[in-house]
């Protein structure tokens, strides 16, 4: 495989689809102060055109908007055609954009699953070939990445999220064998799935709710800027999958080792953790981003409860040698710490007259000769000049 010669940040121009509220707009912002350039794609015309301008307000000319329904392939290829027509190509595509239901399988409307798997799944398809029809052909022949945004719950699924769970499963799946088969023909792209646990977006005000109370994130919760810093790191340097969140990880962990007992806990957890105290209202039922945009342009979902800022795992997870750089260091300012403690000790211990006689004898042992040391030829003294 030809490896990709990924970009600087600052010399990238990034594709990001799902970019007016949540992880899409964080990436974008973040991307845009370390100077790169971003076409950011979704549907609300308003909110796109006023996240754009202050974009340009912050460095010109580095951001446009296309409006954009990513289930529909002639729009996903109008945002490419718009990346090269205005910066001359990027160098990152980063499919992002979802919507979610929440309530039991047996109640959700299979036009609304459908519909979801047409944005979930069938948006993050056409994405991604038409990414690579791009980034395999540059002329400069340098490729560049291709990073989807999946999920926790696309390898370890959750109750009353069941269609969502699945299309997470279904773009894991695609993701996989997208990479094998880019790798078998030799093309210079990179491919990351990224796999954020409960971000603290506004993913559950944009759902269509069909429980009994208002959705809510399950703990632990982690900032939005914790998946934009992974997926800013996977446009640099080329990673095969970055869990976001080490509480997701384990989740996922434990439900691969322990799978029944996960399932159990899960039937008796997990309905509650999702849901608030307050009641669900009928216009939860219809105020949702499912076949429209709704309004949007944040990148919180203003969780009431506390919000990790950072993750140290998946920090450790993005740069294994300086975690292990730092760790051994740790360990050998522990190590240098005892001696000098434990010399400390030994120095102010009064010798007993046991010890003395031990250290005594120890004096008077002779010393044996070294393994593998010289001997003096048959019939001479040692030390005798040869």
């Amino acid at each position: 495989m030809r490896h990709a010669d990924l970009k600087p940040l600052s010399e990238q121009v990034l594709v990001i689809t799902g970019g007016s509220s949540g992880i899409g707009l964080t990436t974008a912002r973040l991307a845009v102060e370390h100077g790169a350039r971003v076409v950011l794609a979704a549907r609300n015309e308003q909110v796109q055109q006023r996240i754009v301008d202050e974009l340009n307000d912050l460095i010109p000319e580095h951001a446009v908007a296309v409006i954009a329904d990513v289930s529909q392939e002639a729009d996903v290829r109008r945002i490419a055609d718009t990346a090269v027509n205005r910066f001359g190509g990027f160098d990152t595509w980063v499919n992002n954009a979802a919507v979610s239901i929440y309530g039991p399988i047996m109640e959700i409307p299979l036009e609304d699953q459908r519909r979801l798997f047409e944005v979930n799944y069938w948006g993050y398809v056409y994405g991604s070939r038409i990414a690579i029809e791009h980034l395999r052909d540059r002329d400069h022949g340098r490729g560049g990445a291709l990073i989807n945004v999946g999920s926790v719950i696309g390898d370890r699924a959750i109750p009353d999220q069941g269609p969502y769970c699945a299309s997470k499963h279904a773009i894991k799946g695609f993701t996989e064998a997208l990479r094998m088969e880019v790798e078998q023909e030799g093309w210079p792209v990179s491919i990351s799935l990224i796999k954020p646990s409960s971000i603290d977006t506004p993913y559950k005000a944009h759902a269509k709710n069909l429980l009994e109370r208002k959705p809510k994130n399950p703990p632990p919760v982690y900032a939005p800027q914790t998946v934009a810093k992974a997926i800013l790191h996977c446009a640099q340097y080329p990673r095969r999958d970055v869990f976001v969140g080490g509480g997701g990880r384990a989740v996922a962990a434990i439900g691969w080792l322990l799978p029944r007992l996960t399932d159990l806990v899960m039937e008796r957890t997990m309905r509650n953790l999702q849901m608030t105290d307050t009641p669900a209202e009928p216009i939860d039922r219809e105020h949702h981003s499912l076949y429209k945009p709704i309004e949007d342009g944040d990148e919180r979902g203003h969780y009431p409860h506390y919000v990790h800022e950072t993750s140290a795992y998946t920090l450790a997870a993005l740069h294994p040698y300086l975690t292990a750089a730092a760790t051994l260091a740790a360990g050998l300012v522990a190590r240098q710490a005892w001696q000098m403690l434990a010399g400390e000790h030994d120095r102010g211990r009064p010798v007993g007259s046991a010890e003395r006689e031990s250290r005594a004898r120890h004096a008077r042992r002779p010393v044996p000769a070294r393994v593998g040391a010289a001997r003096p030829p048959v019939g001479m003294r040692a030390g005798e000049p040869l």
